[in-house]
């Protein structure tokens, strides 16, 4: 122990189902942290398969194509230790850690902690483990943990520094929500200041359907102290050099540890000791003493708003690029939804790789048609035209005869919407593009949009951003680009559908100041009528848009799938049932 232990955290990107694309990343993750006189290489949990995998788990052909891939992997890992995160078929199924050296698979640790709330179903698919393991590398004990293992407070991180690892590795694959790093990371450094030990979480960056992954690997001392930390959003190789010398130090000065920690032996198992720098040949230091000490980056954290934009950014990104999709189309209304969600296509596949549509009607404004014409104009992108006047004649005409002696209603306004929505899947449909929706959470939450219109699409990236955090990040997008990116007046005008003559949203619903309140505490906390009122919120309003959310969940079961960026996202995470009286 006499010199550092080197560390090297890969932060991939993996894409679910592709084995062979994933195990080519991490091979190149083993290499490059040997060039980097690395010791020890951790991938993140499930990389092997992408995280989740889902019901993929339930097919012994891609569990065997896994392990091939894994053994194969093993091969690569002359004079370097890599702990990587893989589905293990044994008696069942195990999300697991396997420790790879000299050229074969030396040891698996199995995930004991096994999530089932939000969007983990991890019960549905593993095992859960059932011991601590430690392994060394060249004298010093490194304790493995796998993602949720840490969240809980002891064992087997716990029993794995009593047992006397100086460094817990953590393989992780932890979905994104708003805030959420800040948050993790204070949760590594109070469970190394409790159990005085270093941490090191591996994080998996990426998006994968409706989540986020955002990286931001870090190790901290067992003082809590963060020593590195990797970027959110990104890929990346993270290099430390981590000193076991002071952890041993601190424990002498501890005597509360000495009881527990003949105890804890017996719940931990040994997993195999690794050689990795040994005497090098006509030289009296350690091989690991050859290579100049790192410094390792400490990566800022991202501002919030700066933040959630990033996570939409990169979920967008990859959702049209691991699905095969070079091209993206939306409808741009001149408003400031579809203004966030053309800026944030930009950003995510360049200008050349997004087309926008403007399709008014006899009820669009001259300003919101400018809006857009400028927007289109300042991004670099191609706008297409397509007006709607004709095809609302059409169909008031096909329906004249039924509809006999009706006033118009809703009927018509929806009418506009399913036109809209059927042109641009038309453009999708001819040229192969991914349509793009526009709805936000607020608007989401109460019904305010109409099936197969303003819905229709095959990603829908702002599906779990409220309206004012809209505003919020379509104003900081414009202030980093220096002002007049977004037309300004896309954050005064008054919001409309404009489906209507002089049509305003807070004709149909409460000013969104009042409804994004009523609905952060109904749908992410889960607050009745009673609690909501005692906040002072209107009761009326409160009343209402209860109703309006608990008979819209039909049309959210309808919807694409887009980022989830709160902690209760529609879908695989806040699940109520369609048919349902409790009301409320």
């Amino acid at each position: 122990m006499s010199t550092p232990l080197r560390v090297a955290l890969a932060q991939v990107n993996a894409v679910v189902g592709d084995i062979a694309g994933n195990e080519r990343a991490i091979a190149s993750a083993i290499s490059r942290a040997r060039d980097a006189g690395a010791q020890l290489v951790c991938v993140p949990e499930l990389a092997l398969t992408g995280y989740p995998p889902e019901d993929l788990l339930l097919k012994e052909h891609f569990l065997a194509d896994a392990r091939a891939a894994l053994e194969r992997l093993a091969a690569e890992t002359a004079a370097i230790v890599a702990v990587v995160g893989y589905p293990e078929r044994a008696e069942d199924v195990h999300n697991s850690a396997a420790v790879l050296a000299d050229g074969a698979i030396r040891a698996v640790y199995r995930k004991q902690h096994l999530p089932n709330y939000g969007v983990f179903d991890e019960l549905r698919y593993f095992q859960p483990g059932q011991r601590g393991a430690t392994i060394a590398i060249d004298d010093v004990t490194v304790g493995l943990t796998i993602c949720e293992d840490i969240w809980q407070p002891g064992a087997p991180l716990s029993d794995e520094a009593l047992s006397g690892a100086r460094l817990i590795v953590n393989l992780s694959a932890s979905p994104y929500v708003a805030g959420k790093g800040a948050r993790r990371e204070q949760m590594i450094q109070q469970r190394a200041r409790d159990e005085l030990v270093g941490v090191a979480f591996c994080g998996l960056v990426g998006g994968q359907d409706e989540l986020v992954f955002d990286g931001q690997s870090l190790v901290v001392d067992h003082d809590g102290t963060v020593i590195a930390r990797a970027p959110q959003f990104e890929e990346a190789l993270l290099i430390v050099d981590v000193d076991p010398v002071t952890v041993g130090s601190a424990r002498l000065r501890d005597t509360r540890r000495r009881a527990p920690a003949a105890e804890a032996r017996d719940r931990v198992d040994h997993l195999g000791s690794f050689t990795v720098h040994g005497e090098a040949e006509g030289e009296g230091d350690a091989g690991a003493a050859r290579k100049p000490p790192v410094s390792p980056p400490i990566a800022p954290r991202l501002e919030l708003v700066e933040e959630v934009y990033s996570a939409l950014v990169l979920g967008t990104r990859d959702y049209a690029r691991k699905n095969g999709f070079e091209h993206v189309v939306l409808g741009l209304s001149g408003g400031i939804d579809s203004t966030l969600v053309a800026l944030i296509a930009v950003d995510a596949l360049g200008p050349g790789c997004v087309t926008c549509v403007t399709m008014p009607s006899p009820y669009s404004s001259t300003g919101t048609r400018s809006d857009a014409e400028r927007l289109a104009e300042n991004l670099g992108v191609e706008l297409l035209t397509l007006p709607i006047a004709p095809m609302m004649e059409s169909f008031d005409a096909a329906l004249a005869e039924v509809f006999a002696g009706r006033e118009p209603d809703l009927t018509e306004e929806n009418l506009q919407a399913r036109i809209r929505g059927n042109l641009l899947m038309a453009l999708s449909n001819k040229f192969g593009w991914l349509v793009l929706t526009t709805g936000n959470k607020s608007e989401m939450s109460v019904g305010y949009s109409t099936l197969y219109g303003d819905s229709a699409g095959g990603f829908a990236v702002i599906k779990d951003v409220p309206k004012l955090l809209v505003y919020n990040l379509a104003r900081h997008r414009d202030e980093r680009a220096g002002g007049g990116l977004v037309p300004s007046e896309l954050f005064t005008r008054p919001p409309s559908a404009e489906l209507r003559p002089d049509q305003r949203d807070d004709d149909s619903l409460p000013p969104y100041d009042v409804l994004d309140a009523i609905l952060e505490g109904y749908v992410e906390h889960d607050l009745g009528r009673e609690q909501l009122v005692a906040r002072g919120l209107p009761s009326a309003d409160v009343e209402r848009v209860i109703a309006l959310v608990d008979v819209a969940e039909y049309k959210r079961r309808q919807q694409p799938p887009g980022i989830k960026v709160t902690t209760r996202a529609f879908g695989r995470d806040r699940r109520v049932p369609i048919t349902n009286r409790y009301g409320g």
